[in-house]
């Protein structure tokens, strides 16, 4: 095992993707039956899943797996290297669009599967931003995406400027609404619930509520019954505007 002092001199490689060691696979005595780097990734996810990133230790997770936490690190140096393999397993969920579809169809599909990942694990948000993102489920994502960019017929050099505007605009509309979701969850009250106690504590604030009054027209105009709807609508029509921006360059 590399020692975590070594790791941190090697702050740069900052990657389980990039150690080319050969981890024994002899299990010692005192190692639990059937414990391996698969199991040990799926419990992490679920247990990030259920409580959250700051609440994450490799002490909780043995606890989870009913085995020592010192047995863990025969299978991981360090937490992060545990944290980037969940990382990893999340993105096996995104399912790449049909190669035959239309590109408008492809990116849509790209962009939905996306945001719904950001809002189903709360924690790869944070974890996407720290790490490289290129373990093989990453890179396979990633190569999906390069492929509807290229087939937007936009010059090359353009092409990673709208690979950013689309998936940034993703990253924090999911990053927000997984949040969101969470923190009323937490409340014990579903979205809505929360967002009208909200918004009647801020109508009771007289300096707030002059601010929510005068935006009341485009609130109105928004459309939706719930605030699930009334994001959909948003997310919607956002694709759409960044779709017709990418033909409208495309075409300049």
């Amino acid at each position: 095992m590399v020692s975590a002092a070594d790791r941190v001199k090697s702050s740069a490689r900052t990657s389980v993707w990039l150690d080319r060691r050969t981890p024994s696979r002899t299990r010692k005595p005192d190692q639990a039956a059937g414990l391996d780097r698969d199991r040990i990734t799926a419990t992490s996810v679920r247990l990030l899943d259920a409580e959250g990133l700051a609440k994450f230790s490799m002490r909780r997770l043995a606890a989870e797996l009913d085995v020592t936490a010192m047995s863990l690190y025969w299978y991981v140096d360090t937490k992060d290297d545990l944290l980037e393999l969940a990382l990893d397993s999340a993105y096996s969920e995104f399912t790449p669009p049909r190669e035959d579809a239309h590109w408008h169809d492809r990116l849509r599909g790209l962009a939905t599967e996306y945001r719904e990942l950001l809002v189903r694990h709360v924690w790869v948000s944070t974890l996407a931003g720290h790490f490289l993102n290129i373990g093989p489920h990453a890179m396979l994502m990633s190569y999906a995406v390069q492929d509807v960019i290229r087939a937007t017929g936009l010059p090359l050099r353009h092409q990673t400027g709208a690979f950013s505007a689309v998936f940034q605009f993703v990253y924090g509309f999911g990053t927000i609404e997984g949040h969101f979701a969470q923190r009323s969850a937490a409340a014990g009250l579903s979205q809505e619930e929360y967002y009208q106690q909200a918004m009647g504590t801020i109508r009771a604030q007289p300096q707030l509520r002059q601010i929510v009054e005068t935006s009341q027209d485009l609130m109105d105009a928004r459309g939706g019954d719930t605030v699930e709807e009334m994001r959909e609508r948003d997310f919607t029509f956002a694709l759409d505007l960044l779709i017709a921006g990418i033909e409208a360059m495309r075409d300049r």
